[in-house]
């Protein structure tokens, strides 16, 4: 138990330091914030042998919406992303014989040491903070019919921007990986009703330290920016695969989206030629 207050701790501490580091950066790039809002639709893989030993497959739906600026901390080359996701999904197991609803919301906010290699490519990495919380509901259980999410995790973030041009047309493709390093996740044990945790006070490790081993996660994602008219339009593609093996539970979603939507400079930008804000001062 000590050592799980302990992980808890370590966390809070992350998350009040990433604060500290917010108050303290000023407002000066504030008005070179890029915006993006991005819908997306897809197929989703839910798993959790805590409801059935059974995968349950079917579209998804999501909702993302990004938002970076640069940042005065060493010297004026780390951005700030914070990015918020809701999904949301409708499976069937393979037999077609139940359906399983689940929906998931994510937080993550990050902080970028970006690497310039020349005017057109960027490298980016740096801490992120992922935090996330959902539900998984399946219609054929009667004793336990849902599964209640929540996670969060310290992660190691790396990006690469690149923009080119194609018959003059400015384009900027960004490809983006997180890779969770440690975390906490509430889990019931195996054969552990809520009734018992919540109602009855039965004790046992409900809150329990991730990292690899226990809980192998990934998200990427690749998005391709370029200009309709006077408006930034961004396609992508996202790839989120989050599992974990604790207290003999079995858990994963898969899911593969393909994204559209609109970028917005908090700047006036002109014409198709400027899709981007001056280099100095844009973090993307």
């Amino acid at each position: 138990m000590n050592r799980i207050y302990g992980y808890i701790s370590t966390l809070i501490i992350l998350f009040v330091s990433c604060a500290e580091v917010l108050a303290q950066d000023t407002l000066s790039h504030q008005k070179y914030i890029v915006r993006s809002v991005m819908i997306g639709a897809g197929i989703s893989n839910v798993y959790d042998t805590y409801l059935s030993p059974l995968e349950y497959r079917g579209p998804e739906l999501r909702f993302m919406h990004e938002n970076m600026r640069m940042t005065r901390l060493m010297g004026g080359k780390v951005s700030a992303q914070r990015v918020i996701q809701v999904n949301c999904s409708s499976a069937e197991n393979i037999s077609k014989s139940s359906k399983s609803y689940s929906g998931m919301f994510n937080w993550t906010y990050a902080l970028h040491y970006q690497y310039k290699v020349d005017e057109n490519l960027k490298i980016l990495f740096g801490p992120m903070l992922d935090l996330n919380c959902g539900f998984i509901y399946n219609t054929r259980n009667s004793n336990n019919p849902a599964q209640a999410k929540a996670y969060g995790s310290i992660d190691a973030s790396a990006m690469v921007i690149y923009k080119f041009r194609i018959f003059r047309y400015p384009m900027t493709l960004r490809y983006q990986a997180n890779l969770p390093f440690m975390g906490i996740m509430f889990s019931p044990e195996y054969g552990q009703s809520y009734y018992e945790i919540f109602s009855l006070k039965h004790g046992g490790s409900n809150v329990l330290f991730t990292s690899f081993h226990n809980a192998p996660t990934l998200r990427q994602m690749l998005t391709l920016d370029f200009p309709i008219g006077k408006t930034i339009m961004r396609a992508g593609y996202l790839c989120d695969i989050q599992q974990a093996k604790v207290n003999n539970l079995k858990s994963h979603f898969y899911s593969h989206n393909f994204m559209i939507g609109f970028v917005r400079n908090f700047s006036i930008i002109r014409g198709k030629n400027k899709i981007s804000l001056p280099s100095k001062v844009t973090p993307f």
